[in-house]
């Protein structure tokens, strides 16, 4: 056996010797697959959510980040002094989208700083805490408007950082049982927290409670109070949604805010901003290429579908998205006790690509689509008069649609209402304030306005721009305030929800691009004290109750004619006709204008009661001068 084994092994030397030489190999095995690592997967516990939970009494907290195709995530803080340590990586859900840990030994009482470090290059802050630290602008945050602010940990990180703390500050709600004023009869205040008064404040606005409920108004919107980028902004550049701006105030302050409004019988409206995001969301830079969102966001589109996006766009088809927004307005309505939200930029929530605005606002399926399964979603938290109102501006088709499912929307009459204020009666034609002229069979659909944050502010340009001819100038400040108060007459007469932007009843005539658009702008309470703007702010209260407290201002029998100088609403209900005339040239004008019936016809606006021989009323009426008749007396 051992003289036949020796020859064999040479012959295998030299076939081996021979294949290495000629680089090839018999094929006596299959070649082995390469394996490409993978991140083991843990599931997730039971009682994780999304962002942080507190267990076993506040000792403990469960992290998570949603963050897909990410390769590996820490959670660094205070708590364990900003370092990458092992029993801080997080662990990679079953879902392979979920990334988890727990954190151990938390002091309940502590607030505690912390990010996320992903894939060993990017630290982000968390997207769903409720507080963040800002080392660039919270040194501006007053003690007062923020008590105790806790310190950014200067030297240990940088960018924004969230906070987390067990043992919050409860706020204890008093006021329980509001009820919501009906869609019909809202009347809305417009409100920019940093331009209303100059402590900038939750608290300092309520001071001021008992003049907008003097006023009369039932309901205040609030421009976007989420955490934004810097703090001197209108709120639309916004980057954490569940975290209150600290600019304005502290949680509780904010929930105190709301409280007090529902106590004086006001109802509190969010102006909330998901078309788009800024850079500093955690969610854009987390799929980030350093220029615009890359592919695999779950969140946002790479490049904007419509041409008015600001910041970062976001995909409302995506489900991640869906998901996002239905928690973030359940959050608002759930901890805050919101009773509406105005979405901004509306239409933007749509995956059709348009470069104008005529596609942008055509009739879109897929659009409306999302908009019913959020309405949808908002009514099964709250059916109870809940108000979402959209800055849609889109088709009249698509917008009935849109009115048809409930939803309210915006319509602004900035532009020919000015124009009748100014006394430029071929482009003053307001009839776009009717809810029929848009097809809605409700008018509480319709939320119409002259003014918002958005437009030029009208006794700007009233005072500017407005006719002049021998003997009469509306540039004049007394002449512009009394056309003004004319106007708002019509506006309060027309049926339907309305909305004033703030200090438009004090006749504001500081310019919207005063230092800059959305650059903070002059304070003006002192116009309260001045004779003339303080008679504009008793008529907008006294038209504001005549809508509130009758009924026929809600009636849908009506008949109008705005498009002249001289123009004028009638309205009927039962027994009582109300017609609201005026003259809005800039010379005398006579009407002819058939009130239907003869005899007593009482004046709301305070003059004589006047009779009527015949059913045509033919007065001639002087630049400005209006009535409010009505065959019945209004309360």
């Amino acid at each position: 056996m051992k003289k036949l084994i020796y020859p064999l092994l040479l012959v295998t030397a030299v076939l081996l010797f021979s294949c290495k030489k000629s680089g090839t190999f018999p094929n006596t095995e299959p070649t082995p697959t390469p394996t490409v690592p993978t991140t083991p997967t843990y599931p997730l516990p039971s009682a994780a959510k999304d962002g942080v939970v507190f267990i076993n009494g506040g000792v403990s907290a469960i992290v998570t980040l949603y963050a897909p195709s990410k390769s590996s995530v820490y959670v660094v803080g205070d708590f364990n002094d900003w370092q990458t340590l092992p029993a801080y990586q997080m662990k990679l859900a079953p879902d392979n989208t979920t990334w988890w840990v727990q954190i151990d030994n938390l002091n309940p009482n502590t607030e505690y700083a912390y990010q996320f470090f992903v894939d060993g290059t990017l630290k982000v802050a968390d997207p769903y805490c409720e507080k963040v630290l800002d080392p660039n602008n919270d040194s501006y945050i007053s003690s007062v408007t923020y008590p105790n602010l806790k310190a950014y940990p200067t030297g240990k990180t940088t960018g924004i950082v969230s906070v987390m703390q067990a043992n919050q500050p409860v706020y204890t709600w008093k006021n329980g049982s509001f009820t919501r004023p009906a869609k019909d009869n809202l009347v809305v205040y417009e409100l920019l927290i940093r331009d209303f008064t100059t402590e900038h404040s939750y608290a300092s606005t309520l001071q001021k409670l008992d003049y907008l409920k003097d006023l009369g108004i039932n309901a205040i919107e609030l421009m976007p109070v989420t955490e934004f980028e810097g703090n001197l902004s209108w709120g639309y550049n916004v980057s954490y949604y569940f975290a209150p701006d600290k600019y304005y105030g502290t949680k509780t302050a904010l929930q105190n805010f709301i409280d007090e409004c529902h106590g004086k019988g006001i109802a509190v409206i969010m102006d909330m901003v998901l078309n788009h995001s800024f850079g500093q969301s955690p969610m854009v830079q987390l799929y980030f290429d350093g220029n615009k969102p890359t592919s695999n966001s779950p969140w946002f589109n790479v490049d904007a579908k419509h041409p008015y996006n600001v910041g970062y766009d976001f995909n409302h088809e995506s489900p991640a998205t869906k998901y996002f927004v239905k928690n973030v307005v359940k959050f608002w309505m759930q901890n805050y006790k919101i009773d509406g939200f105005r979405f901004d930029l509306s239409k933007g929530f749509t995956q059709n690509y348009s470069t104008n605005d005529a596609g942008f606002a055509a009739y879109d399926a897929s659009r409306i689509a999302i908009w019913k399964e959020y309405n949808n979603y908002i009514k099964s938290i709250d059916p109870n008069n809940f108000y979402v109102i959209l800055e849609h501006f889109a088709d009249a088709s698509e917008e009935k649609v849109l009115a048809d499912d409930g939803m309210m929307l915006w319509n602004n009459l900035n532009y020919n209402m000015n124009e009748a204020t100014m006394g430029w009666i071929p482009t003053s034609d307001f009839s776009w304030a009717f809810y029929t002229k848009h097809g809605f069979s409700k008018s509480e659909n319709l939320v119409d306005y002259m003014e918002s944050h958005d437009e030029e502010r009208l006794n700007f340009k009233n005072i500017t721009y407005g006719n002049v001819v021998t003997g009469y100038s509306v540039k004049d400040l007394t002449t512009a305030l009394k056309r003004e108060e004319m106007a708002a007459a019509f506006l309060f007469a027309v049926p339907g929800p309305k909305m004033i932007w703030q200090f438009g009843e004090l006749g504001y005539d500081v310019s919207i691009d005063f230092n800059g658009r959305t650059g903070d702008k002059p304070i003006k309470w002192e116009y309260f004290t001045d004779s003339r703007r303080k008679a504009l702010y008793d008529a907008y209260t006294k038209f504001i109750k005549l809508k509130k407290n009758n009924t026929i201002f809600t009636s849908p029998t009506y008949t109008y004619s705005v498009s002249g100088g001289l123009k004028y609403i009638k309205l009927t209900n039962g027994t009582n006709t109300v017609v609201v005339v005026g003259n809005f040239d800039v010379t005398n004008q006579t009407a002819n204008i058939d009130f239907g019936t003869t005899g007593a016809w009482i004046d709301a606006t305070g003059g004589a009661t006047m009779n009527l021989a015949n059913t045509t009323y033919g007065a001639t009426l002087a630049p400005g001068e209006y009535h409010i008749y009505s065959k019945q007396a209004l309360n």
